[in-house]
């Protein structure tokens, strides 16, 4: 990674952990409308949306299939939540499913030392750390050959930039045109741009710590993913990891009738629209043949969580 590289997502970390702590503040002082609030949500749903039904589902597992214009919407949406362009992010990901917690991993928290110290240093690096380091430098050509086949992908891969500028620029203008006053769109601009961005990072940064960390397992996986129920509304079902890593082309993560998926609701709907098809489900006789017969781990997990002799 260049000294640019890190210096633009050092920036793309920090201002919105700012805009945050001061967005915090104003809560605090009760400076905030229904508005602002509403303009967070707004923005943060459809970008997060981007990130799970787009980047992950869609793009890097081809869970399901649909049209061009759809795809290139749910490219664009993805690159507003600031998580990287479309092609590094499902390089990167692709990556991590061929060494989930294993050496080449981009971002697992396993591996980094024995007792508390490298229990934390893991989680940082698999949460923020590895931003600073693997981020971005899978091999395209190796780990994304689809997508840079794709002349409209790769259109909106070089428009990242400008992307992120608009993703800005729309809560920007969805407050003025609320409120009709130059304050009303700085904040629609702190809640609906900076905090939702802080929230989308953070919420998709959980996945890669918490969810490979703390949680629950119930399936024969070669890695240490898990199922943390608590994140999966804000997470729009993707803490159902450990699931989604017993099945990595499943379009439904969620695979009981409790486990809240809001992406697979999202894919549902596109596809009684007409607008998905070839949508891949997992069946309920082949979850049961995956199921941890012993009910414990894995043998390579199992080997991890012994003291060393």
């Amino acid at each position: 990674m260049t000294r640019l590289q890190r210096n633009v997502t050092l920036a793309a970390v920090i201002i919105p952990f700012l805009a945050f702590i001061a967005a915090i503040v104003l809560l605090w002082n009760s400076l905030v409308s229904w508005t602002d609030i509403a303009i967070l949500v707004v923005m943060y749903v459809p970008t997060a949306l981007g990130i799970t039904v787009g980047y992950h589902r869609l793009f890097t597992h081809r869970a399901f299939q649909t049209k061009n214009w759809v795809r290139y919407l749910f490219a664009v949406l993805g690159s507003m939540a600031v998580e990287g362009s479309v092609i590094d992010w499902v390089a990167d990901h692709r990556k991590h499913h061929a060494f989930a917690d294993d050496e080449g991993d981009p971002h697992s928290p396993h591996g980094h030392g024995p007792g508390l110290r490298g229990t934390l240093k893991g989680l940082w690096y698999a949460h923020m750390g590895w931003l600073f380091d693997t981020q971005g430098q899978a091999t395209k050509r190796q780990y994304a050959p689809d997508l840079l086949e794709d002349p409209g992908m790769m259109r909106i891969n070089r428009l990242f930039i400008p992307i992120v500028i608009l993703g800005l620029l729309i809560p920007f203008g969805l407050g003025f045109a609320l409120t009709g006053t130059l304050t009303g769109a700085l904040t629609g601009l702190l809640w609906g741009g900076f905090v939702r961005i802080f929230l989308i990072h953070h919420v998709t940064w959980s996945i890669n710590s918490v969810c490979h960390f703390y949680g629950r397992r119930r399936f024969e996986t070669d890695d240490q993913s898990t199922n943390v129920f608590w994140l999966a509304i804000p997470s729009l079902g993707e803490s159902w990891h450990h699931n989604h890593h017993a099945f990595p082309r499943a379009a439904v993560q969620g695979m009981r009738w409790w486990e809240i998926d809001l992406s697979a609701g999202v894919i549902w709907l596109l596809e009684k629209l007409g607008l998905a098809w070839n949508v891949i489900r997992i069946s309920p006789e082949r979850q049961a043949q995956r199921l941890a017969g012993s009910g414990k781990a894995p043998r390579r997990a199992r080997i991890a969580e012994e003291p060393a002799k």
